[in-house]
């Protein structure tokens, strides 16, 4: 009887964790065959070589947070504030070591930095959509789209405590009035 391949998908969710853990240097097959605790050979069924495992990790990295979740929300919830309240609770699942790995390596790396700068983009578009929905001029969905995005990504980075409020609620708080319509 014949030994099961590993997935494909294992190898890259291996790797977008090696990618969080110790950057792009850290994504190597031997490695990564290990953490799988596999051989290397299993490796070369799915991938050409290390450089298509990392251009695969990228898609899976999009997919993840944006075009998984715009699908998602869509699927889901007609109205808008429904959508950005499902957006700001898938937020808080989302693997930010793997988010700030990927911007880190794009800081290095031009070819990933033009690929962050797409994924951005795309998801700041569906940010304003969304404004829009609310009714909002472009003018102050952009703005608040600027300061949605900026919410996402750089709430990981503030250790700061909230005078007797928990971090869910002061970012409630923050998205309620972003929200809010004047």
């Amino acid at each position: 009887m014949a030994k099961a391949r590993t997935p494909r998908g294992a190898w890259i969710e291996a790797a977008l964790q090696a990618l969080a853990n110790g950057g792009p240097e850290a994504v190597r097959v031997e490695p990564l065959a290990a953490s799988l605790g596999v051989s290397k050979g299993g490796f070369y069924w799915h991938f050409k070589d290390r450089q298509a495992l990392l251009g695969e990790m990228l898609d899976a990295w999009e997919r993840a947070v944006a075009g998984d979740v715009i699908v998602q929300i869509e699927s889901q919830q007609d109205e808008p504030r429904a959508k950005f309240g499902q957006l700001f609770e898938l937020a808080r699942t989302a693997d930010f070591g793997v988010e700030l790995a990927v911007r880190d390596w794009a800081r290095r790396d031009e070819a990933v930095a033009a690929r962050v700068r797409l994924v951005d983009n795309r998801r700041m578009e569906y940010l304003r959509s969304l404004f829009r929905q609310l009714g909002l001029d472009e003018e102050e969905a952009e703005a608040r789209s600027l300061l949605a995005f900026s919410l996402f990504i750089g709430t990981y980075f503030v250790a700061a405590e909230h005078e007797g409020r928990s971090r869910s609620e002061v970012l409630q708080l923050a998205l309620d009035r972003l929200l809010r319509v004047p």
